[in-house]
């Protein structure tokens, strides 16, 4: 399943070259990634967490293929790549207009809520996001 996410860059996101700020890319990801798990996992907006689930980044990496400038509306497209017992890796694909500006892979551990401590991801989880 692939969600798709909507960001308008805003001014004070961008740099003095006029395109977005390196560390904006991962904070849009991280927005995206949140908002798909909340209405796939958490659609009453009790929490995902309420599943017995929550998750912590592990790994992240961004490649760059073009810029995001001010007044863009980025669509982010979100899918999990890999399912593992624990982690699982997560695709985030940001165009404009149709044209790819940038990828993430991300890799996030499944963690029991209020703990750091590494749990299988349940069943229904890997369900709701396919």
């Amino acid at each position: 399943m692939t969600f798709v996410h909507s960001i308008r860059v805003r001014y004070g996101e961008c740099d003095m070259q006029k395109v977005v700020f390196n560390a904006h890319y991962m904070a849009y990801c991280d927005d995206a990634v949140d908002t798909w798990f909340r209405t796939a996992l958490a659609p009453d907006g009790h929490g995902f967490e309420s599943l017995g689930f929550d998750f912590m980044l592990k790994a992240a990496t961004i490649t760059w293929d073009g810029p995001l400038r001010f007044g863009d509306t980025a669509e982010l497209a979100c899918s999990v790549t890999r399912w593992g017992n624990a982690s699982f890796d997560v695709s985030v694909v940001g165009s404009v207009l149709g044209a790819q500006r940038f990828t993430a892979g991300i890799t996030y551990v499944s963690v029991a809520p209020g703990t750091t401590s590494p749990s299988r991801v349940p069943e229904l989880v890997r369900q709701r996001l396919g």
